[in-house]
Protein backbone atom coordinates (compact mmCIF):
# COMPACT_ATOMS: atom_id res chain seq x y z
CA UNK A 1 0.00 0.00 0.00
CA UNK A 2 1.42 3.75 -1.03
CA UNK A 3 2.32 5.38 2.25
CA UNK A 4 2.76 9.05 2.69
CA UNK A 5 5.45 9.84 5.55
CA UNK A 6 4.68 13.04 7.40
CA UNK A 7 7.92 14.79 9.86
CA UNK A 8 8.34 18.16 11.24
CA UNK A 9 12.08 19.98 11.67
CA UNK A 10 13.90 22.78 13.47
CA UNK A 11 12.42 24.78 15.69
CA UNK A 12 8.14 25.55 16.26
CA UNK A 13 6.20 27.60 13.35
CA UNK A 14 2.26 28.65 13.35
CA UNK A 15 0.71 26.62 10.93
CA UNK A 16 2.76 23.42 11.29
CA UNK A 17 -0.92 21.60 12.10
CA UNK A 18 -2.19 22.73 9.49
CA UNK A 19 0.30 21.69 7.44
CA UNK A 20 0.26 18.00 8.70
CA UNK A 21 -3.94 18.20 8.32
CA UNK A 22 -3.98 19.38 4.93
CA UNK A 23 -2.07 16.06 3.70
CA UNK A 24 -2.91 13.52 5.84
CA UNK A 25 -6.81 14.16 4.30
CA UNK A 26 -5.47 14.87 1.05
CA UNK A 27 -3.49 11.40 1.19
CA UNK A 28 -6.03 9.45 3.16
CA UNK A 29 -8.60 10.48 0.51
CA UNK A 30 -6.21 9.12 -2.35
CA UNK A 31 -6.25 5.86 -0.84
CA UNK A 32 -2.91 6.20 1.06
CA UNK A 33 -1.27 5.36 4.63
CA UNK A 34 -0.56 8.73 5.96
CA UNK A 35 2.38 7.69 8.63
CA UNK A 36 3.47 10.38 11.21
CA UNK A 37 7.29 10.24 12.78
CA UNK A 38 7.35 12.25 15.63
CA UNK A 39 10.69 14.42 16.48
CA UNK A 40 11.89 15.20 13.24
CA UNK A 41 14.54 12.79 12.17
CA UNK A 42 15.55 12.05 15.63
CA UNK A 43 14.70 8.42 16.22
CA UNK A 44 14.96 7.40 12.23
CA UNK A 45 18.79 8.06 12.21
CA UNK A 46 18.97 5.63 14.97
CA UNK A 47 17.07 2.97 13.22
CA UNK A 48 13.78 2.90 15.60
CA UNK A 49 10.51 2.97 13.69
CA UNK A 50 8.44 2.96 17.26
CA UNK A 51 7.94 6.51 17.29
CA UNK A 52 5.37 6.91 14.42
CA UNK A 53 1.48 7.15 14.37
CA UNK A 54 -0.77 6.54 11.79
CA UNK A 55 -3.02 9.15 11.12
CA UNK A 56 -6.48 8.99 10.34
CA UNK A 57 -8.99 11.74 9.08
CA UNK A 58 -11.17 11.78 12.16
CA UNK A 59 -7.27 12.98 14.53
CA UNK A 60 -6.50 15.94 12.20
CA UNK A 61 -9.52 17.80 10.83
CA UNK A 62 -9.75 20.44 13.27
CA UNK A 63 -5.74 20.83 14.35
CA UNK A 64 -5.40 23.60 11.73
CA UNK A 65 -6.91 26.30 14.46
CA UNK A 66 -4.05 25.13 16.68
CA UNK A 67 0.11 26.31 17.62
CA UNK A 68 2.43 23.87 17.73
CA UNK A 69 2.82 20.48 16.08
CA UNK A 70 1.16 17.27 16.70
CA UNK A 71 4.01 15.57 15.29
CA UNK A 72 6.67 17.59 17.24
CA UNK A 73 9.98 18.88 16.37
CA UNK A 74 13.45 18.09 16.76
CA UNK A 75 16.66 19.81 14.92
CA UNK A 76 18.44 15.72 15.02
CA UNK A 77 20.38 16.09 11.64
CA UNK A 78 19.75 13.45 8.94
CA UNK A 79 22.89 14.59 6.55
CA UNK A 80 25.51 14.72 9.32
CA UNK A 81 27.25 11.72 7.69
CA UNK A 82 26.35 8.91 5.23
CA UNK A 83 25.93 6.49 7.22
CA UNK A 84 22.99 8.48 9.16
CA UNK A 85 21.34 8.85 5.46
CA UNK A 86 21.44 5.34 4.80
CA UNK A 87 19.84 4.58 8.10
CA UNK A 88 16.75 7.24 7.63
CA UNK A 89 16.23 5.42 4.11
CA UNK A 90 16.25 2.18 5.36
CA UNK A 91 14.16 2.78 8.58
CA UNK A 92 11.91 4.68 6.20
CA UNK A 93 11.96 1.39 3.98
CA UNK A 94 10.69 -0.81 6.83
CA UNK A 95 7.89 1.13 7.27
CA UNK A 96 6.77 0.88 3.78
CA UNK A 97 7.06 4.56 3.07
CA UNK A 98 6.88 5.58 -0.69
CA UNK A 99 6.59 9.02 -0.32
CA UNK A 100 8.03 11.61 2.71
CA UNK A 101 7.05 15.13 3.14
CA UNK A 102 9.20 17.32 5.28
CA UNK A 103 8.10 20.27 6.80
CA UNK A 104 10.80 22.62 8.38
CA UNK A 105 13.52 25.49 8.02
CA UNK A 106 17.05 25.23 5.90
CA UNK A 107 18.35 23.30 7.94
CA UNK A 108 15.43 20.38 7.53
CA UNK A 109 15.19 21.10 3.73
CA UNK A 110 19.31 20.24 2.78
CA UNK A 111 18.20 16.96 5.06
CA UNK A 112 15.38 16.36 2.84
CA UNK A 113 17.53 17.42 -0.15
CA UNK A 114 20.23 14.89 0.87
CA UNK A 115 18.08 12.06 1.73
CA UNK A 116 16.12 12.63 -1.52
CA UNK A 117 19.76 11.91 -3.56
CA UNK A 118 19.95 8.51 -1.23
CA UNK A 119 16.30 7.06 -1.48
CA UNK A 120 16.29 8.11 -5.33
CA UNK A 121 13.56 6.63 -7.42
CA UNK A 122 12.16 4.18 -4.62
CA UNK A 123 11.01 7.22 -2.41
CA UNK A 124 9.67 10.07 -3.38
CA UNK A 125 10.56 13.20 -1.10
CA UNK A 126 8.53 17.13 -1.01
CA UNK A 127 9.41 19.90 1.75
CA UNK A 128 7.50 22.38 2.62
CA UNK A 129 8.65 25.49 3.85
CA UNK A 130 8.57 26.38 7.80
CA UNK A 131 10.68 29.32 9.81
CA UNK A 132 9.03 32.77 11.14
CA UNK A 133 12.39 33.80 10.19
CA UNK A 134 11.23 34.34 6.57
CA UNK A 135 14.72 33.41 5.10
CA UNK A 136 14.32 30.48 2.55
CA UNK A 137 15.30 31.62 -1.18
CA UNK A 138 11.49 31.77 -2.34
CA UNK A 139 10.79 34.23 -4.69
CA UNK A 140 10.03 38.17 -3.28
CA UNK A 141 7.20 39.01 -1.12
CA UNK A 142 6.68 35.09 -1.27
CA UNK A 143 6.75 34.19 2.91
CA UNK A 144 7.25 31.01 4.56
CA UNK A 145 4.81 30.12 6.75
CA UNK A 146 4.24 31.19 10.28
CA UNK A 147 6.10 34.58 9.58
CA UNK A 148 3.10 36.79 9.24
CA UNK A 149 1.63 35.18 12.72
CA UNK A 150 4.67 35.58 14.33
CA UNK A 151 4.95 39.26 12.89
CA UNK A 152 1.36 39.76 14.21
CA UNK A 153 1.90 38.35 17.81
CA UNK A 154 5.20 39.61 17.80
CA UNK A 155 3.83 43.28 17.26
CA UNK A 156 1.53 43.09 20.36
CA UNK A 157 4.13 41.97 22.25
CA UNK A 158 6.66 45.28 21.45
CA UNK A 159 3.38 47.60 21.54
CA UNK A 160 3.22 46.51 25.24
CA UNK A 161 6.83 47.46 25.85
CA UNK A 162 6.39 50.63 24.06
CA UNK A 163 3.46 51.87 26.28
CA UNK A 164 5.44 50.64 29.70
CA UNK A 165 8.50 52.48 28.56
CA UNK A 166 6.33 55.94 27.70
CA UNK A 167 5.04 55.27 30.91
CA UNK A 168 8.24 54.70 33.25
CA UNK A 169 10.77 56.64 31.37
CA UNK A 170 13.10 53.93 30.22
CA UNK A 171 14.37 52.00 26.88
CA UNK A 172 14.07 48.44 26.18
CA UNK A 173 16.93 46.61 23.84
CA UNK A 174 14.60 43.66 22.29
CA UNK A 175 16.19 40.71 20.77
CA UNK A 176 13.96 39.24 18.03
CA UNK A 177 14.47 35.45 17.03
CA UNK A 178 16.37 35.78 12.96
CA UNK A 179 19.66 33.33 13.01
CA UNK A 180 20.64 34.84 9.43
CA UNK A 181 18.32 37.60 8.33
CA UNK A 182 16.47 40.52 9.88
CA UNK A 183 12.95 40.13 8.34
CA UNK A 184 11.00 39.10 11.75
CA UNK A 185 12.86 41.39 13.41
CA UNK A 186 12.34 44.16 10.66
CA UNK A 187 8.56 43.00 10.60
CA UNK A 188 7.61 43.50 14.18
CA UNK A 189 9.69 46.84 14.54
CA UNK A 190 7.81 47.88 11.39
CA UNK A 191 4.29 46.73 12.78
CA UNK A 192 4.69 48.16 16.24
CA UNK A 193 6.01 51.53 15.36
CA UNK A 194 9.35 50.76 17.56
CA UNK A 195 11.60 53.34 17.90
CA UNK A 196 14.10 51.99 15.51
CA UNK A 197 14.97 48.25 14.59
CA UNK A 198 18.68 47.70 13.59
CA UNK A 199 19.03 44.66 11.16
CA UNK A 200 22.31 42.81 10.19
CA UNK A 201 21.97 43.43 6.55
CA UNK A 202 22.04 47.34 7.22
CA UNK A 203 25.94 46.95 7.70
CA UNK A 204 28.95 46.76 4.98
CA UNK A 205 30.02 43.22 4.58
CA UNK A 206 32.55 41.56 6.97
CA UNK A 207 32.80 41.13 10.58
CA UNK A 208 30.70 43.51 12.23
CA UNK A 209 32.15 45.17 15.82
CA UNK A 210 29.83 44.97 18.81
CA UNK A 211 30.53 48.62 19.38
CA UNK A 212 28.99 49.94 15.99
CA UNK A 213 25.67 48.42 16.77
CA UNK A 214 26.28 50.29 20.41
CA UNK A 215 26.57 53.10 18.79
CA UNK A 216 23.68 53.13 16.44
CA UNK A 217 21.83 52.86 20.04
CA UNK A 218 23.30 55.63 21.95
CA UNK A 219 22.93 58.20 18.85
CA UNK A 220 19.10 57.41 18.91
CA UNK A 221 19.44 57.37 22.46
CA UNK A 222 20.63 61.12 22.00
CA UNK A 223 18.35 62.01 19.53
CA UNK A 224 15.54 61.30 21.67
CA UNK A 225 16.83 63.00 24.21
CA UNK A 226 17.08 65.93 21.82
CA UNK A 227 13.48 65.68 21.13
CA UNK A 228 12.65 65.65 24.41
CA UNK A 229 11.89 62.17 24.88
CA UNK A 230 13.70 59.65 27.80
CA UNK A 231 12.04 56.53 26.49
CA UNK A 232 11.77 54.37 23.52
CA UNK A 233 12.18 50.53 22.00
CA UNK A 234 14.93 49.45 19.80
CA UNK A 235 14.07 45.87 18.21
CA UNK A 236 17.56 43.91 17.51
CA UNK A 237 17.39 41.18 15.40
CA UNK A 238 19.18 37.71 16.58
CA UNK A 239 20.81 37.63 13.52
CA UNK A 240 23.74 40.32 14.42
CA UNK A 241 25.24 37.67 16.69
CA UNK A 242 26.21 35.75 13.39
CA UNK A 243 28.53 38.86 12.17
CA UNK A 244 30.17 38.61 15.25
CA UNK A 245 33.04 36.60 16.12
CA UNK A 246 31.16 33.82 18.56
CA UNK A 247 34.42 32.86 19.78
CA UNK A 248 35.15 36.50 21.33
CA UNK A 249 31.92 36.66 23.34
CA UNK A 250 32.68 33.70 25.76
CA UNK A 251 31.67 30.04 25.46
CA UNK A 252 29.07 28.78 23.00
CA UNK A 253 26.72 26.00 22.64
CA UNK A 254 26.04 24.86 18.95
CA UNK A 255 22.96 22.86 17.82
CA UNK A 256 23.56 18.89 15.61
CA UNK A 257 23.79 21.20 12.49
CA UNK A 258 27.04 23.23 13.78
CA UNK A 259 24.80 26.27 14.17
CA UNK A 260 25.62 28.61 17.28
CA UNK A 261 22.59 28.67 19.67
CA UNK A 262 22.41 32.53 19.40
CA UNK A 263 19.71 32.95 21.80
CA UNK A 264 22.32 31.62 24.72
CA UNK A 265 24.25 34.72 24.27
CA UNK A 266 22.07 37.59 25.02
CA UNK A 267 22.62 40.40 22.36
CA UNK A 268 20.29 42.74 24.33
CA UNK A 269 21.92 42.24 27.24
CA UNK A 270 25.58 42.32 25.66
CA UNK A 271 24.58 46.17 24.24
CA UNK A 272 22.65 47.72 27.56
CA UNK A 273 26.05 46.83 29.22
CA UNK A 274 28.15 49.04 26.28
CA UNK A 275 25.46 51.87 26.11
CA UNK A 276 25.09 52.23 29.68
CA UNK A 277 28.30 52.51 30.25
CA UNK A 278 29.10 54.76 27.60
CA UNK A 279 26.51 57.36 28.63
CA UNK A 280 27.05 57.07 32.36
CA UNK A 281 30.55 57.62 31.37
CA UNK A 282 29.24 61.63 30.67
CA UNK A 283 27.17 61.79 33.43
CA UNK A 284 23.64 60.45 31.65
CA UNK A 285 21.77 58.37 33.38
CA UNK A 286 19.25 56.20 30.74
CA UNK A 287 17.55 53.04 32.40
CA UNK A 288 17.66 50.04 29.75
CA UNK A 289 15.80 46.73 29.73
CA UNK A 290 16.70 43.81 27.90
CA UNK A 291 14.35 41.37 26.29
CA UNK A 292 14.39 38.68 24.16
CA UNK A 293 11.48 37.75 22.07
CA UNK A 294 11.26 34.35 19.76
CA UNK A 295 9.78 31.62 21.72
CA UNK A 296 6.78 33.34 22.83
CA UNK A 297 6.06 33.77 19.21
CA UNK A 298 6.80 30.02 17.75
CA UNK A 299 3.51 28.19 18.87
CA UNK A 300 1.12 30.96 18.65
CA UNK A 301 -2.20 29.57 17.04
CA UNK A 302 -1.83 30.93 13.77
CA UNK A 303 -3.83 33.35 12.07
CA UNK A 304 -5.95 33.49 9.43
CA UNK A 305 -3.94 33.79 6.83
CA UNK A 306 -1.11 31.32 7.88
CA UNK A 307 -3.89 28.53 8.20
CA UNK A 308 -4.84 29.18 4.69
CA UNK A 309 -1.83 29.44 3.37
CA UNK A 310 -0.54 26.42 5.27
CA UNK A 311 -3.95 24.02 3.79
CA UNK A 312 -2.96 25.27 0.72
CA UNK A 313 1.05 23.94 1.03
CA UNK A 314 0.01 20.64 3.04
CA UNK A 315 -3.05 19.71 -0.28
CA UNK A 316 -0.04 20.91 -3.08
CA UNK A 317 3.05 18.70 -1.66
CA UNK A 318 0.75 16.09 -1.38
CA UNK A 319 -0.54 16.25 -5.10
CA UNK A 320 2.56 17.03 -6.62
CA UNK A 321 4.42 13.69 -4.59
CA UNK A 322 0.89 11.76 -5.72
CA UNK A 323 1.17 13.06 -9.13
CA UNK A 324 5.37 11.91 -9.49
CA UNK A 325 7.11 14.55 -8.35
CA UNK A 326 10.14 14.42 -5.66
CA UNK A 327 13.08 16.38 -4.72
CA UNK A 328 12.01 20.06 -4.32
CA UNK A 329 10.45 22.39 -1.83
CA UNK A 330 6.68 23.13 -2.71
CA UNK A 331 5.55 26.98 -3.11
CA UNK A 332 1.90 28.70 -4.06
CA UNK A 333 2.72 31.51 -6.45
CA UNK A 334 -0.11 33.95 -7.41
CA UNK A 335 -1.90 31.02 -6.57
CA UNK A 336 -0.69 28.49 -8.39
CA UNK A 337 1.83 25.69 -7.17
CA UNK A 338 5.46 26.31 -8.22
CA UNK A 339 7.77 23.43 -7.16
CA UNK A 340 11.33 24.72 -6.73
CA UNK A 341 13.87 21.48 -7.22
CA UNK A 342 16.04 21.28 -3.93
CA UNK A 343 19.69 21.19 -6.70
CA UNK A 344 18.51 25.03 -7.61
CA UNK A 345 18.40 25.92 -3.50
CA UNK A 346 21.92 25.30 -2.71
CA UNK A 347 24.69 27.73 -2.68
CA UNK A 348 27.54 26.20 -4.21
CA UNK A 349 30.19 28.35 -2.48
CA UNK A 350 28.63 26.77 0.91
CA UNK A 351 26.69 23.70 -0.24
CA UNK A 352 23.87 24.09 1.47
CA UNK A 353 20.39 25.88 1.16
CA UNK A 354 20.94 29.70 0.30
CA UNK A 355 19.67 32.23 2.61
CA UNK A 356 17.00 34.95 1.87
CA UNK A 357 18.18 38.34 3.18
CA UNK A 358 16.25 41.36 3.62
CA UNK A 359 17.15 43.57 0.88
CA UNK A 360 18.35 47.22 2.01
CA UNK A 361 17.78 48.82 -1.33
CA UNK A 362 14.33 48.29 -1.16
CA UNK A 363 11.38 50.45 -1.47
CA UNK A 364 9.83 48.49 1.55
CA UNK A 365 12.54 48.86 3.62
CA UNK A 366 13.25 52.52 2.54
CA UNK A 367 9.32 53.18 3.63
CA UNK A 368 10.28 51.43 7.25
CA UNK A 369 13.31 52.96 7.52
CA UNK A 370 11.82 56.34 6.88
CA UNK A 371 10.11 56.00 10.17
CA UNK A 372 12.93 55.12 12.45
CA UNK A 373 14.90 57.55 15.09
CA UNK A 374 18.03 57.40 14.06
CA UNK A 375 21.15 59.77 13.62
CA UNK A 376 21.61 60.53 9.84
CA UNK A 377 23.68 62.71 7.66
CA UNK A 378 21.27 65.57 7.61
CA UNK A 379 21.47 65.80 11.62
CA UNK A 380 25.17 66.49 11.84
CA UNK A 381 24.88 69.18 8.64
CA UNK A 382 22.49 71.17 10.65
CA UNK A 383 24.26 73.32 12.87
CA UNK A 384 21.17 73.80 15.26
CA UNK A 385 20.09 70.21 15.03
CA UNK A 386 23.70 69.61 16.28
CA UNK A 387 24.11 71.77 18.64
CA UNK A 388 20.71 70.02 20.73
CA UNK A 389 22.22 66.34 19.65
CA UNK A 390 26.10 67.68 21.72
CA UNK A 391 24.17 69.15 24.94
CA UNK A 392 21.70 65.77 25.03
CA UNK A 393 24.54 63.75 24.75
CA UNK A 394 27.06 65.67 26.86
CA UNK A 395 29.63 66.10 24.46
CA UNK A 396 30.74 69.04 22.08
CA UNK A 397 30.02 69.61 18.28
CA UNK A 398 33.51 68.62 17.56
CA UNK A 399 33.21 65.45 19.96
CA UNK A 400 29.84 64.82 18.82
CA UNK A 401 30.73 64.53 15.12
CA UNK A 402 34.16 62.79 15.96
CA UNK A 403 32.47 60.06 18.20
CA UNK A 404 28.73 59.06 15.90
CA UNK A 405 30.24 60.80 12.94
CA UNK A 406 31.03 57.95 11.13
CA UNK A 407 27.35 56.30 11.58
CA UNK A 408 26.35 58.30 8.35
CA UNK A 409 29.74 59.07 6.55
CA UNK A 410 30.88 62.30 7.91
CA UNK A 411 34.59 62.75 9.16
CA UNK A 412 35.33 65.35 12.21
Amino acid sequence: MATLAILVGGGPAPGINAVIAAATIEARNAGLRVLGCHDGFRWLIEGDTAHVEELEIAGVSRIHFEGGSLLRTSRANPARSADTLRTVADALRRLGVTHLLTIGGDDTAFGASQLAQVCGDEMAVAHVPKTIDNDLPLPPEIPTFGFTTAVDVGKDLVRNLMNDAATTGRWFFVTVMGRHAGHLALGIGGAAGATLTVIGEEFPPGPLDLSHVADVLEAAIIKRRALGRDHGVAVLAEGLLERLDPETLGPVERDSYGNVRLAEMELSRLLKQRVTASLRSRGIDVGIVAKEIGYELRCAPPGGFDIQYCRSLGYWATRFLLEGGTGAIVTVQGGRLVPIPFRELIDPATGRIRVRYVDVSSDTYRTLRAYMIRLTRRDLEDPATLSALSRAGGLTDEAFVKRFGYLVGVSP
